[in-house]
């Protein structure tokens, strides 16, 4: 597999987890309703991490989206 194939498949398995993520997250706002300070400040349960985990696979995309096309984000 070549680096632009790699990366591609990279890129395109981050994305799935993020679909799969944003899911999960919507069937827990409906059956348990998500407040602003549970979004931002929960220390247990899916939310705990959830921000941080979706943000740096988001970066990753984005990252791998410039590396794919010689650009920069910079």
């Amino acid at each position: 597999m070549s680096d632009i194939a790699a990366l591609k498949a990279e890129k395109q398995a981050l994305i799935e987890k993020m679909v799969e993520m944003q899911q999960q997250f919507i069937d827990y706002e409906h059956e348990n309703g998500v407040s602003g300070k549970d979004y931002w400040g929960s220390q247990e349960g899916m939310l705990a991490n959830y921000r941080n985990e979706y943000m740096t696979m988001a970066n990753r995309v984005v990252d791998i989206a410039h590396e794919l096309v010689g650009s920069s984000r910079l």
